[in-house]
């Protein structure tokens, strides 16, 4: 059972080698690299910066107040 074992552990660690992937060296300019880092700080997602959590509350409080008040003049 052992040189079954064997066998099978060798087979594997021959296969795992013929799939290994080399990273590739980073071929930009540092001016590159740092405009691409304020690009992506530029698109941040919800819930990130600080204007998002001042105009979530203004706007819950716009839509909420609007439909009230639009209803309650609709009906009268």
């Amino acid at each position: 059972m052992n040189k079954r074992l064997l066998k099978r552990h060798k087979r594997q660690v021959a296969r795992a080698k013929e799939h290994v992937k080399l990273s590739e060296p980073d071929l930009r300019t540092p001016e590159q690299i740092k405009a691409a880092r304020d690009a992506s700080r530029a698109t941040q997602g919800p819930g990130q910066g600080p204007s998002a959590q001042g105009s979530a509350t203004s706007f819950r409080n716009r839509a909420v107040t609007g439909t009230g008040s639009a209803a309650k003049t609709g009906s009268e």
